[in-house]
């Protein structure tokens, strides 16, 4: 015979327990927000190295 908690509990357990959808979700969206993250200094990083170069070699040819 269930107890109210037993009962309680085996509710809660097979309406939101075994649900991992909203974790999955989660765990994809900080994924993304990571991978944007790097993308973001990656291009940052590489523009300002870049702006450098063609500055040295545009003052070069116009000398």
């Amino acid at each position: 015979m269930l107890t109210t908690y037993d009962f309680i509990s085996n509710y809660l357990r097979a309406r939101f327990g075994d649900d991992e959808r909203g974790a999955s979700l989660v765990e994809y969206a900080l994924l993304v927000a990571l991978i944007a993250v790097v993308c973001i200094v990656a291009v940052t990083f590489l523009g300002t190295s870049a702006k450098g170069k063609f500055e040295t070699v545009g003052s070069s040819i116009g000398a």
